[in-house]
C-alpha cells in the first residue's frame, strides 16, 4: 500500500499548514523565504487538494474517489467533500482526542482498537455515520498508553458533531460534519475547479 514517508514538519512548511493541524507541538525552526514568484491559478488549486490529502493522510485514487461520491450528494460538492473526509474513522479518533496525530489515529484503528457499535473495525477509511457509537476495547480503554493519550489530548475541544462521554472514552456521532466544524484554513472551492477542468 502506498505510504506517505515526507517528514511532516517539511510537509507542513511547504503547504502552508501550521503543524498544530497534524496534531504536532513542534514548530520549524527555519524560517520560510517570501515566495519569489506568483502561484498561478493551477497552482493555488493544486496545493490547496494536497493540503487536504495531507492533513486527512489520504492518496490520490481514494481522493478521487471521495471528490466523485461529494458530486453526487446533495449541497454543495466542496462542503461535501470536506464532510466526507471529516467523517472517516481515523479522523473521528484524532477528533475525539484518543489519538495524538491522524497518523496515529490510523494505526489505532488499524491495529483493532476501535468499536463502531460494539463492533471491531480495522478500516481507517470507514465512513462513520450519524447514531454511530465509537468506542475502545475494553483492554485499550483501561491500558496506560491509552490513559496517557487521553490526558495528554485533555485540552483539545471535541467539535459539536460529536458527543463524547470522557469517563468511558465512548462518543456517538450527533451530527454530520458541516463546513463550519472544519477549524483550518482550506478552500474547497479551488479543489473542486481543479477537478472541474
Amino acid at each position: 500500500m502506498a505510504k506517505n514517508m515526507q517528514p511532516v514538519l517539511k510537509r507542513c512548511r511547504t503547504l502552508g499548514i501550521e503543524p498544530s493541524v497534524m496534531g504536532i507541538d513542534k514548530k520549524s525552526r527555519r524560517n520560510p523565504g517570501p515566495q519569489r514568484r506568483k502561484q498561478s491559478e493551477y497552482g493555488l488549486q493544486l496545493n490547496e487538494k494536497q493540503k487536504a490529502k495531507f492533513i486527512y493522510g489520504v492518496m490520490e485514487k481514494q481522493f478521487r474517489k471521495y471528490f466523485e461520491l461529494a458530486e453526487k450528494r446533495e449541497g454543495i460538492t466542496g462542503e461535501n467533500l470536506l464532510s466526507i473526509l471529516e467523517s472517516r474513522l481515523d479522523n473521528v479518533i484524532f477528533r475525539l482526542g484518543l489519538a495524538d496525530t491522524r497518523r496515529q489515529a490510523r494505526q489505532i484503528v488499524t491495529h483493532g482498537h476501535v468499536l463502531v457499535n460494539g463492533k471491531r473495525v480495522n478500516i481507517p477509511s470507514y465512513l462513520v455515520k450519524t447514531g454511530q457509537v465509537i468506542s475502545l476495547r475494553e483492554k485499550t480503554a483501561t491500558a496506560d498508553w491509552m490513559k496517557n493519550i487521553v490526558e495528554a489530548n485533555s485540552t483539545r475541544s471535541v467539535p459539536k458533531w460529536l458527543s463524547m462521554d470522557k469517563n468511558t472514552l465512548t462518543a456517538t456521532v450527533a451530527d454530520m460534519p458541516k463546513r463550519d466544524d472544519i477549524d483550518f484554513e482550506i478552500s474547497e472551492t479551488l479543489i473542486v475547479e481543479l477537478y472541474s477542468k
